[in-house]
This record gives C-alpha cells, sequence and structure tokens, in this order.
C-alpha cells in the first residue's frame, strides 16, 4: 500500500540523514549578541579547542552527531506508520446480536457486488439492486423488536437543478430510484437523523468501495438497531441512493421531494475517494460545532481532519458528494465521511469486495453505528439549528481520539500565541543582527530549482514515473529539495557569515524560522481559516522549546544535552506533521492519474514534496550553522538526486503496473461516436464516426502507441470551433480539463434504440424573445449543449431555478439521466435576439450515451479494448451526437 507520509519522511531523512558529515559544536560561555566576535579558525588548535580559553569547541565524534537526527526522524516516522495502520491489523470481535457484524456486512456488500456494474437505468440497478436491499430490509423487519417500527418506500423522483461544480452545470434526472427505510419508535418520532449511500456505480465496475460497502455497513447498522430492545428517542432514516454517481441527482430528488425529508436534523454521508483502510471525517457543518461534539463523543475510532475539509472544500480535488446537496438544498447540517485509502483502483474494475478488509468494515460500522445511536438519543438534534455557531476545529491525534473545540476560541488562541511570539521576536530585532530573510530566500530557491526539475521531466515525457513507485518521488524531488535548501545556507555560512559566531547564527535563523511561523499564523487566522492550528503548533512548541533550553548553550559539554532537549520540545509539531503528511500524500497521489490531461502531475507532486520538506526544515536549518560540516550530506543528496534523474531519464520507472494484488492502471475513456452536424434547414452538412479516446492523466496516449500503433498524434482531435465544447460528446463539462483526445476513424454507430429530438413550437415572447420548446426521447445517459449564435443571449429555461449557468468557455451544458422508463423529455429555452438573424439564434446538440445493455460496445470498440495493455483500466461505450441550427 502507499503510504503519504514516506513522502515528507524522505525528504527530512535524506535531509538528516548523513552519519558522516553532520558535527555539532557548543560554546563554553554565552557570547555578547550585540557584537558577534569574529571566526579566528587560525587560532583553533588541533583538539578543536580555541586558543587563549575564550571559547570552547565540542565537536560531536561522528557516531553520534547525523544518526540522531535520523533516529529522530525515523522514530516518528514509525509512530505516523503505526498510528495510521493501528486497529486494521486486529480482527474484529465476535458480534452478539446487539452489535455490528463485519462478517454479516461482507455477506451484504458480495451480494451486491455480484449484480456487476450498477449504472443508473440498467436493468441492474432499478431491479435487481433494489430487489436484493428490499428483500433484505423486509427480513431484517421480519426480525425487528417491538421496540420499534419499521417504514420502507421506494421513491422515482423527477427534478432539476444546476451546480458549479466542474465548471458550472445543469442536472435533470427523471424517475431515478431511492430506497427509504425509516427506523422510529413505535409511537412515533418528530425529528430524524439520516444516513445516507448510494448503490449505483460508474459504468464498467462493480464499485464495491464506491459506494457498496456503505449500503452494507447501512444495512447491518439498521439490522442491528431493529435488534435492540431500548427505544430510540428520534427517528433513523436510511437512504439508499441509486443516482449519485450521476452527479448528486438521487440526493436531490429525496431532500426536495420526499415528505420524510421533512423531519431531518442532521445527517451522515457514507464516501470512498479510496477502497478500505480508515473513513476520514472530512466534511462536516456547517457551523454546527455540537455536530462534530457528537462524533467526537460517539466515535470508537475516530480519524478526521478540518485539514482534509478545507482542502477539499477549494476545489483542489475534482470531485464531490451528496454533503453539499443537503448542506445547500436542504440547509441540514451533517458529517462527510470516506475511505481514502488505495484511490489508485477507485472507479475502476478493480475496485472489488474482495479487496475491503473486513477489519475496515468492522471498524466504519462501530464508528457510524455509535454516532447515529449518540444523535438519535440527543436532545439537542430536534433543536439542531438553534446549535449553530460558527465553524469547529477539529482534528484527531493519531487516530487514538479527536480535538475539537470552537473556531473562536481558536482565533483567540491563535492570536494570543502569535502575539507572545512577536513579543518575543521584537526584543530580538533591537539587537543588530545578520538578515534572518535567508531563510524565505533558500525557501523560494529550492521550490523554483525542483519546480525546474518537475518541468523538465514532464517535458521529455517521463511524467508519473513514481505513480507505482512512489519512493522515486522521494529519492527526486526529496533530495532535490533538501541538498538545495543545505547548499544556500551552505554558502552563505562559508562566504557571507564567514567571521560570525555559529552558535549566533543558529539563534538567528531558528529566529527566522519563528517569525515565519508566526506571520503565517497571523494570516491564515485572519482569512479564517481552521487550518491555523498547524502554525499554532510551529509557533508555541518551537518557542517553548527555546525558552527552556536557552541556558543550556552556555553550558561547558550540554551539546548532547541540548540537542535530545531541542529535540524533545520540537516532538509534537514534527510528528504531527508527518502524520498529515501521510494523509495528505495517500490522498493526492492516487488523484493526479485522474486529474486530465492538462496538469503537470510531477510539478503538483514536486510542489508538495518541496513544501513539506520546507515545514520540516524550518527548525533544523539553523543546525547547519551549528554544524562542523554538511559536505558529506549535500554529496549524498546530490548522488541520490543525480542517479534518481538519470533512471527516470532512461525510462526505467514504468508509471503503472498490472499487479494482480496491487493495480495501478491507466485510465482511458474510449467512446465509438457517430456525428451529425445540420444546418438551419435541417440538412447533414458534415458527418463522421471514430473512436473518441481520452486519456486521463497527464501522459495522454504516448504509453499506449506502442502497443496500438494507430492511436498517435496524427489523430489528434480537431475542435470543430461553431460547434459548443467543440462538437465533441462530452458526458460531463470537463473538456477544460481534457484538451489532448484523439480521434480513430471507424465505422457508423447505428444503436437499435437511436434518439429522438424534435422542435416542438416556437413561440415570439415579448422583449423581443424567443421561445423554442422540444421534445427528446433517448438513452438513460444524454447530454445537451447550448451556444446562443451572434446577437443572441439565452435569459431563461425550463431548467433548473429558470436561470441558465454557463460553464467554463461560455457554452450551457445540461446532464440529463433517467431510470428504467421515463417519459420524453421535454423543456425549452428563450433567447433573446437581434431583428436580423438569418443564420439562426442558437446551436443546439445532444449526445446520446450507452453505458449498458445491447448499444453499450460496437464490435470495432470490442476488438479495439481487447488489444490494450493489461496496466490499462479502459472504459468504452457507443454515443451519437447531432448538432442542430435553429
Amino acid at each position: 500500500r502507499l503510504r503519504g507520509g514516506r513522502a515528507a519522511h524522505g525528504a527530512a531523512m535524506e535531509r538528516g540523514g548523513d552519519t558522516g558529515g553532520w558535527r555539532l559544536r557548543a560554546t563554553a560561555a554565552q557570547r555578547d549578541r550585540r557584537q558577534p566576535p569574529p571566526r579566528e579558525d587560525g587560532e583553533r588548535g588541533t583538539g578543536g579547542k580555541k586558543r587563549g580559553g575564550r571559547r570552547l569547541l565540542l565537536p560531536l565524534p561522528e557516531a553520534r552527531g547525523a544518526p540522531l537526527v535520523l533516529l529522530y526522524l525515523l522514530g516518528l516516522r514509525a509512530l505516523a506508520q503505526v498510528s495510521h495502520r493501528q486497529l486494521l491489523s486486529r480482527p474484529p470481535a465476535a458480534a452478539g446480536p446487539r452489535d455490528f457484524s463485519a462478517h454479516r456486512a461482507r455477506g451484504y456488500l458480495d451480494n451486491i457486488t455480484a449484480i456487476g456494474p450498477r449504472t443508473v437505468g440498467s436493468p441492474e440497478n432499478e431491479v435487481l439492486a433494489v430487489n436484493y436491499l428490499l428483500e433484505q430490509i423486509r427480513g431484517i423487519e421480519r426480525e425487528s423488536t417491538d421496540a420499534h417500527k419499521i417504514s420502507v418506500d421506494v421513491q422515482r423522483p423527477t427534478g432539476s437543478f444546476s451546480i458549479d461544480f466542474l465548471g458550472g452545470f445543469t442536472s435533470y434526472y427523471a424517475n431515478i430510484t431511492n430506497v427509504v427505510v425509516k427506523l422510529e419508535p413505535r409511537s412515533g418520532a418528530e425529528h430524524a437523523v439520516l444516513s445516507n449511500c448510494h448503490f449505483d456505480s460508474v459504468p464498467n465496475t462493480p464499485g464495491a468501495s464506491d459506494d457498496a460497502v456503505s449500503c452494507a455497513v447501512m444495512l447491518e447498522i439498521l439490522n442491528t438497531l431493529s435488534k435492540s430492545s431500548e427505544s430510540l428517542q428520534h427517528a433513523v432514516i436510511f437512504l439508499f441512493n441509486g443516482a449519485e454517481e450521476n452527479i448528486l441527482q438521487a440526493s436531490h430528488g429525496f431532500i426536495t421531494q420526499h415528505e420524510w425529508a421533512k423531519s431531518i436534523r442532521a445527517f451522515i454521508n457514507l464516501e470512498a475517494a479510496g477502497v478500505g483502510g480508515k473513513e476520514l471525517v472530512f466534511q462536516t457543518g456547517p457551523e454546527n460545532p455540537w455536530l462534530v461534539q457528537a462524533y467526537v463523543v460517539a466515535a470508537k475510532h475516530p480519524f478526521a481532519s478540518v485539514v482534509a475539509q478545507e482542502i477539499f472544500q477549494s476545489g483542489i480535488i475534482p470531485a464531490d458528494t451528496d454533503f453539499r446537496i443537503y448542506r445547500d438544498f436542504g440547509n441540514v447540517p451533517g458529517i462527510d465521511l470516506a475511505f481514502i485509502e488505495n484511490g489508485y483502483i477507485y472507479h475502476t474494475e478493480y475496485d472489488t469486495s474482495d479487496r475491503i478488509l473486513t477489519d475496515s468494515i468492522q471498524r466504519a460500522g462501530d464508528n457510524i453505528l455509535a454516532v447515529l445511536k449518540y444523535l438519535a438519543t440527543s436532545e439537542k438534534l430536534a433543536k439542531s439549528f438553534e446549535y449553530r455557531h460558527g465553524n469547529v476545529v477539529f482534528f484527531d491525534i493519531l487516530g487514538l481520539f479527536v480535538l475539537a473545540y470552537p473556531a473562536r476560541v481558536g482565533t483567540v488562541m491563535n492570536y494570543i500565541t502569535a502575539a507572545v511570539a512577536f513579543f518575543y521576536l521584537s526584543k530580538k530585532m533591537l539587537q543588530p543582527k545578520p538578515r534572518g530573510n535567508l531563510t524565505l530566500t533558500s525557501w523560494v530557491c529550492t521550490l523554483v530549482a525542483v519546480l525546474m526539475v518537475a518541468m523538465f521531466v514532464s517535458i521529455i515525457g517521463r511524467a508519473l514515473s513514481w505513480y507505482t513507485h512512489f519512493y522515486v518521488s522521494v529519492s527526486l524531488y526529496g533530495t532535490a529539495a533538501a541538498a538545495k535548501l543545505i547548499l544556500v545556507h551552505m554558502l552563505a555560512k562559508k562566504f557571507f557569515y564567514k567571521n560570525v559566531n555559529e552558535q549566533y547564527l543558529g539563534d538567528v535563523f531558528f529566529d527566522a524560522s519563528l517569525m515565519i511561523w508566526s506571520i503565517a499564523l497571523a494570516v491564515m487566522t485572519q482569512m479564517g481559516l481552521c487550518s491555523a492550528f498547524i502554525c499554532t503548533l510551529w509557533v508555541a512548541f518551537p518557542l517553548l522549546t527555546k525558552l527552556m533550553i536557552h541556558k543550556e548553550f552556555s553550558q561547558k559539554g550540554a551539546t548532547i544535552k541540548f540537542i535530545v532537549m531541542y529535540m524533545l520540545g520540537m516532538f509534537v509539531p514534527y510528528l504531527y506533521m508527518l502524520y498529515l503528511s501521510w494523509t495528505v500524500f495517500e490522498m493526492f497521489t492516487p488523484v493526479m492519474g485522474r486529474s486530465g490531461s492538462e496538469i503537470p502531475p510531477d510539478m503538483v507532486l514536486a510542489g508538495f514534496i518541496v513544501i513539506f520538506t520546507m515545514i520540516l526544515s524550518s527548525y533544523f536549518i539553523n543546525f547547519i550553522y551549528l554544524v562542523k560540516s554538511t559536505k558529506t550530506t549535500l554529496v549524498t543528496l546530490t548522488t541520490v538526486f543525480v542517479v534518481t534523474l538519470i533512471l527516470v531519464c532512461s525510462g526505467i520507472f514504468f508509471p503503472y503496473s498490472s499487479d494482480a494484488a496491487n493495480p495501478k492502471p491507466k485510465r482511458v475513456f474510449l467512446q465509438h461516436t457517430s456525428r451529425r452536424f445540420h444546418d438551419l434547414d435541417g440538412n447533414v452538412v458534415k458527418s463522421d464516426s471514430g473512436i473518441w479516446i481520452n486519456g486521463f492523466d497527464y501522459n495522454g496516449i504516448s504509453h499506449i502507441t506502442p502497443h496500438v500503433p494507430e492511436i498517435n498524434d496524427t489523430i489528434r482531435t480537431p475542435c470543430e470551433e461553431q460547434a459548443p465544447f467543440c462538437g465533441l460528446p462530452w458526458i460531463l463539462p470537463v473538456h477544460f480539463m481534457f484538451r489532448k483526445n484523439w480521434y480513430l476513424p471507424a465505422p457508423e454507430v447505428l444503436p437499435r434504440s437511436p434518439i429522438r429530438f424534435k422542435l416542438l413550437s416556437k413561440q415570439l415572447m415579448p422583449w423581443n424573445s424567443v421561445r423554442l420548446s422540444f421534445e427528446v426521447s433517448g438513452p438513460s445517459h444524454m447530454s445537451l449543449y447550448v451556444r446562443p449564435r451572434a446577437g443572441s443571449a439565452l435569459s431563461r429555461w425550463s431548467l433548473g431555478d429558470g436561470m441558465p449557468v454557463t460553464s467554463v468557455g461560455g457554452d450551457y451544458f445540461v446532464f440529463y439521466s433517467r431510470g428504467l422508463q421515463a417519459a420524453p423529455w421535454h423543456f425549452w429555452v428563450e433567447l433573446t435576439v437581434p431583428e436580423k438573424h438569418s443564420d439562426g439564434i442558437v446551436s443546439l446538440a445532444i449526445a446520446a450515451h450507452y453505458f449498458f445493455g445491447e448499444d453499450q460496445k460496437s464490435p470495432q470498440l470490442y476488438a479495439l479494448l481487447e488489444r490494450f495493455p493489461n496496466w490499462t483500466f479502459s472504459s468504452g461505450w457507443s454515443c451519437t451526437y447531432d448538432l442542430f441550427v435553429f
């Protein structure tokens, strides 16, 4: 398994891992820092003692210098690793009738995934999965105690909404499926807590982790609660929603249309961004500290981070969950949890039930059951809106417990910490000192140098060399970052600070790092970021350490004691940063394999590694000025970097893996497409057919060409400028993420159930407007693209809230899906038009996507997919594209 903490640890280890080059110096007497004495190297005796008795230099033996730093960081890394692996290797305890049973939940999981891919609109999703859930729920109902009442409803909503996800688009759904279960006391309940999962999956994948395992957990929780003789105070509603992968449609249908939705006061959303491991609380609220406190009190194995919340809500990760729907359309507070381990096989054919550990299921079940029971018996649930008192800072301590407190309390703590640090530093600034801004200079130089290396690697076509072998990124970018930092300060020490006391310089650069962290703390707090608590750790503990060991500098022979106390003082911030970096890299590294063709992943990962290297080195930079020599360390780091760079350039590290136990596939989507472009009179002026190919990462198809020679850059897809979205059948408006794609000529697609698109009417409206009404019937998934022609403007339509939402680039995108059966789709658009519009007022295109059934794959598509190497996950389907002008 990839363990993200290796990056930060590796960068720190390489920096401190020189067993022969770092030798500490100690002084026998505290010097007057107002007038630092010059370094009189010529007066130094062979034993290291300065003649004249003014200063005693005690270089540490080589066996005791750098190994202390190395062992320290190795110990911290081991603690971080243990904390991430805790409880997952422990077999679950035997479950009693009132306990959550991972073995029963695994049975549910195996049966759900055995149905196969559960795409919205398919019989597998709309009939087989629904029937299985209903069968299990009825069985649970028969065995429930008299303390509870169970109600079941199958909802099939139709609706529409707009969302700013993926650049902005509008979603329309018809007759999709929700299975809703309400467990309540016999006497009924006015208020409820919601637990949400989704049983649908993306096309061509079994969807075990995303999200069948969550539905299995919910079934077992329902089973466990129903057998309890203790009555709940509030109802628990279990929503098994059948259209989440269609961009959150089923949750919208439930929260805006179902009669039970009005009683919901809080929710727990169960999701996945990886396969198994520990489930991370990565979103809460909004602004409901009591809900976080409920998780803190109830969860047996807590794992939560407000840092993950702020990263996710920043939009850096191209993903979203039903949390957004309940928050934005239901105005309900909640908790968002997700499995994050091994995101390499998320949304692929490898997401099978056998890859999810029973221990992970047990852990998730224990946590969610406990939190649901706590909320269902809480007095605060009934008045949840009265407890909305701002944001909350929360983070777990090595997976042992969660620390949570109101953000306003954190703001006070942060400002007090920053004020104390600034007061301490202001007294130091009254003394003449060498400029400490060299720290910032070294950081900027390091970032620029490492990003240049990453750019070079990307340009020569070796991006993602670390995707399967993560240690390569540490050996390449981590060593480069550490070496550059050491080099800058080594040169400064040699040429700019040649005659300055070493201990005095170490003190200066400690204060420089403290100043940077203090400024960062004040700025992040002012911005309202809850993640500022990290800066508090990196200001409070180093400052306290400095104040406690200040006298150690003046004690003869106190070097070892100084180092030990210094490292003990830094223990908390360094351990937490390694623990946090583990989580960050575990989440982000797999995302680089599906982040599109426009973002160089090496630049992103190199940037992260440099940032963590700078953070972890901030309070060890001063050691460069305290040690006798850093040449050996620098040579070692440079050697590792150069060797790794040569190996990367040679192509020895292949990015992808087909290892059966731990695959890391390349994602490729193929659409066998037939396109027709019509003029204003309805005549076909252009048509073609081909297999449209999109690689989901920066490497495109360069690694595939040797296996399928006809897929090469000679068939790059041209953009049809006159058509919205370049005349290509995008299933979602992600065109800005995938500008490099390929179009391999192929025979025409002839679906047995072709799309039918009809203009029903054209009405002249007031204010020089025209309303066009349409009827569409076709497969379960369609995409509508709208572009007003020159002089026209789209003012209103019958979709969403009536106000059209543009996507990136200025065109309009509508995503359509339906259940097993649905009436023809009717919609209208209203445009303001110029007086003269002889060439039409709007270009409108419709794409039909065949994700399942007899029309899914043509013989040509089947044949091409068979030729793809086994280290790819190639998902294919057929589609048609028709452009009209009205």
